[in-house]
């Protein structure tokens, strides 16, 4: 008998790269909830969606006769939602207090500095609601003013002066609580120190401006037993500030991705998070050899599963299945057609405008006569608003992925550029275009969903 594996958000993508997967013929995928309930919500109270997955798993069990592992590839809600219905349904998955150490970021920035303090940017939390947040500010200027949970970089200030600050916490308190009021439903279901129960999800953490190369760690905590299957970069090229890419494996230095390695299991088990996926990101300051811990993500990243597929021939799905069916995780090593592998962002600058021409199926089947195993993931089509896009950050519009393989890391920046010059897209003005506040852009171009 097949067992049941029920993925919250399920697309096609997915589907597709689950079939690269071992011993995919004893098991049956279903999708839980959809992408509008977890994904793009208008509006999300956390109860309400827990409540429909128990509906939903309790139906659908009806006809599946078990419910064998729930897997979670999401941020929040999705992220803090499995660990409880695991637990209700016996599932291997780590706990949810440790979940919520990672998803919090400022409680999350209490525990990393117990345990490796010599990586944790200065920090303080700001309630954007007190009568002056600003009396809350230990830090210098410049630095970075973020909710405690949000998505993406939304809402995520570069402040550099009081005006920027006062203009900030102004559209914060305006918005922080789309994702704050349902973060503090699932807040309620986990016990809290202290400290948190006056950090609530409607509170802001102020954190120094760190800078540097991006490296991130993605690995496996089961039974106790520490593992790494994967170490990605974001490199960064001169004067390329909106373009952006994430490559597998990693060309950094070795030590440093043994120093993120190291960081990343001494963290987990300083909270105990057992039973689950982690990808973990750092920054290294090459000029001053100085790395430092960017943010813990408790779940494979999606945005790595093609590029796993594309080097090591099988999706990093494997591993979030083998534990929460209770098996040891294990990955295939080399496998694939490529060497190097990577996620390449297509860019707009921050300017509003409708979408006129997007590039037509014959250019992308060029494209991928000119460059094998290309893939091209259009985020819009013509006629679409670009400040319509959901969650994009607030430095440039991300309008489509591309997908490269290639022999060297040289390479696939050869062609990355080259992709982006053929690909043709057009825009036409708006008239009504606001122009973004001063110092409103992303702390980093986010590649690790």
């Amino acid at each position: 008998m097949k067992r049941n594996v029920f993925i919250p958000a399920l697309e096609e993508q997915q589907r597709i790269e689950l079939e690269t997967l071992r011993n995919t013929d004893e098991l049956s995928f279903h999708g839980l909830l959809d992408i509008p309930t977890l994904i793009e919500p208008t509006s999300l109270r956390f109860n309400q969606v827990l409540a429909k997955a128990r509906q939903e798993l309790n139906e659908l069990k009806q006809f599946t006769g078990s419910v064998d592992a729930i897997i979670a590839h999401w941020d929040f809600p999705t992220s803090v939602l499995v660990p409880i219905l695991c637990r209700e349904y016996d599932i291997p998955a780590p706990s949810l207090e440790s979940v919520l150490k990672c998803e919090h970021k400022y409680w999350s920035r209490l525990e990393q500095q117990k345990v490796i303090p010599e990586m944790v940017p200065a920090f303080c939390s700001v309630d954007p609601f007190a009568d002056n947040p600003l009396e809350q500010v230990t830090l210098d200027y410049p630095f970075w003013l973020k909710p405690v949970k949000a998505f993406s970089s939304q809402l995520g200030f570069k402040i550099e002066n009081e005006e920027q600050f006062h203009a900030a916490i102004e559209e914060t308190r305006d918005k922080i609580r789309h994702f704050g009021e349902p973060f503090n439903e699932a807040l309620e279901h986990a016990d809290l120190p202290p400290e948190i129960h006056h950090a609530d999800g409607n509170t802001c953490i102020a954190e120094q401006i760190i800078s540097g190369t991006q490296g991130a760690p993605e690995g496996t905590m089961y039974r106790g037993e520490f593992n790494v299957h994967g170490v990605f970069d974001q490199p960064k090229d001169e004067g390329e500030e909106m373009w952006g890419r994430l490559e597998y494996p990693s060309s950094m230095p070795e030590r440093i991705q043994r120093q993120m390695i190291d960081a990343s299991r001494r963290f987990l088990e300083h909270i105990g998070y057992d039973n689950g996926c982690f990808n973990a990101e750092f920054m290294w300051d090459e000029e001053q050899d100085q790395l430092w811990l960017v943010e813990f993500n408790t779940r494979i990243s999606q945005s790595h599963s093609e590029m796993f597929i594309m080097v090591d021939g099988m999706s990093n799905h494997e591993v979030a299945i083998d534990i929460a069916l209770g098996q040891r995780p294990s990955m295939a090593n080399r496998q694939g057609p490529y060497a190097v592998a990577a996620k390449c962002l297509i860019p707009h600058e921050r300017k509003d405008g409708i979408v006129r021409r997007v590039p037509s199926l014959k250019e992308l089947d060029a494209l991928r006569d000119r460059f094998p195993g290309t893939k091209v993931r259009l985020s819009v089509e013509s006629g679409m608003r670009l400040s319509e896009l959901p969650n994009q950050d607030s430095y440039s519009y991300h309008i489509g992925t591309i997908y490269l393989g290639a022999d060297t890391h040289e390479q696939i920046k050869e062609h990355y550029h080259a992709c982006l010059e053929a690909l043709h897209f057009e825009f036409d003005p708006v008239a009504d275009e606001r122009p973004p506040m001063d110092g409103d852009n992303s702390p980093s171009v986010n590649l690790s969903a």
